[in-house]
């Protein structure tokens, strides 16, 4: 059995600012303060982002307000899903490649994602990319901090709902940060570089990613490191 696990944001698709605009409201119903400044969000997990940028506004924030905060921001992706798909879009070649490898023998397709779970289905049912995902056993940003142990964790989850045995070396995460790229390496598995987001597949190389690549267009790539 083959695993890909794919990050979202950027990757598979573009929000256009309308992810941005609900972390603001989420953020300002869960602390009361209005968001002035976003912390750094290029391959930050959810709870990161949040505790960040509350310090940014000299707030000290706990589990429960972050779980709080993950409550609202998912009743407002649901509350804003037309406006997502309006304003958003679903990046080149995504969908063809997620079908793809659905038709692929042995790929099971699921996420890696700062997102927590709800915004994470949300965020791809609107564009139509859900099909071929298997939400269960990805890992998200409600499981941990660190990325390299949403890794592990969909790893986990995956060889506990499956029954076909596979490594790490069966493994292949796609993302476009280099953090995506370190916390494949930390977790042992292969990853594919995509420039499609703010870094270059130049720069994706350096950190250390198997392969990139400038967007999902081409195939060949990513069918290559799966044989």
């Amino acid at each position: 059995m083959k695993l890909v696990l794919w990050d979202i944001d950027h990757t598979l698709i573009a929000t256009r600012g309308v992810g941005r605009e609900l972390f603001g409201q989420a953020f300002e119903q869960a602390t009361g303060t209005v968001m002035r400044e976003q912390a750094i969000v290029d391959g930050m997990t959810e709870p990161v982002i949040f505790r960040e940028t509350a310090e940014l506004h000299g707030i000290h924030s706990d589990r429960a307000m972050f779980e709080d905060f993950a409550r609202r921001s998912a009743d407002l992706h649901r509350l804003h899903a037309h406006e997502l798909r309006e304003r958003g879009h679903a990046l080149p070649g995504a969908a063809t490649a997620l079908a793809a490898l659905a038709e692929m023998e042995g790929v099971v397709q699921s996420v890696v994602t700062g997102n927590i779970r709800p915004v994470a289905e949300i965020k791809l049912q609107v564009f139509g990319l859900d099909t071929h995902i298997q939400f269960p056993y990805g890992g998200y940003g409600e499981d941990h901090d660190d990325r390299a142990e949403l890794v592990r964790t969909a790893i986990t989850r995956t060889r506990h709902a499956t029954t076909t045995p596979f490594t790490e070396a069966d493994v292949l995460l796609i993302g476009d940060t280099p953090a995506d790229v370190g916390a494949g390496r930390a977790a042992s598995v292969r990853v594919l570089g995509v420039a499609t987001g703010r870094t270059t597949a130049a720069e994706l190389n350096k950190a250390g990613a198997t392969v990139s690549v400038t967007g999902l267009e081409d195939l060949q790539p990513l069918r290559a490191l799966l044989r």
